[in-house]
Order: C-alpha cells, then sequence, then structure tokens
C-alpha cells in the first residue's frame, strides 16, 4: 500500500499507483477530497500534455499546488488519466 502524507495527515493512499518518472500516481478516488483544493494553476509537459493542480489543506496550513493530474494526457500518457500526483513536501511510499 502506497501512502501520500502531508502535514501528518494520510492524503490519499492506493495499492495500485503507477510510476512515472519516479512519481507515484494515485488513482484520483483514492484521495481525501476534504484535503484538497482546486487551484487555477496549470504547466505544459511535452509528452504529457496540460497538467492540472489542487493545493492541499491540513490543519488550517495550505500546500499551494502540491499536487497535479492530467484531465486530457496526451496519448503517450493515456495510463495516468483519472490519477492524481503529489510534490512539494508530501511523502510518498
Amino acid at each position: 500500500m502506497v501512502k501520500a502524507v502531508w502535514n501528518d495527515a494520510v492524503i490519499a493512499e492506493s495499492d495500485d499507483t503507477i510510476v512515472i518518472e519516479g512519481n507515484h500516481y494515485f488513482p484520483d478516488f483514492s484521495i481525501r477530497p476534504d484535503f484538497f483544493k482546486p487551484s487555477q494553476t496549470t504547466s505544459v509537459c511535452g509528452w504529457k500534455g496540460t497538467a492540472n493542480y489542487h493545493s492541499i489543506v491540513v490543519g488550517g496550513q495550505e500546500n499551494r499546488d502540491a499536487a497535479w493530474y492530467y484531465a486530457d494526457p496526451k496519448p503517450a500518457a493515456a495510463e495516468i488519466r483519472g490519477r492524481i500526483a503529489f510534490w512539494k513536501g508530501v511523502q510518498v511510499g
């Protein structure tokens, strides 16, 4: 079971992650939605497409844009559709 933890809270947990470029992509249904806040931030990856972000809020503290996902990934990255990954201090393991 792989867990994503930030600010001492488990924000996602799954035994079905996909690892790409060293990042675990969790199924979107495995996150704790009460810890996630939509963001307007986007970025572009040449082979995956446009990433959208969520900020994580735990215990009144916000980790801005610490989770990302590809709502409409390019064909080469189709396997990460419906999945979310983490950075900015979120511990995954």
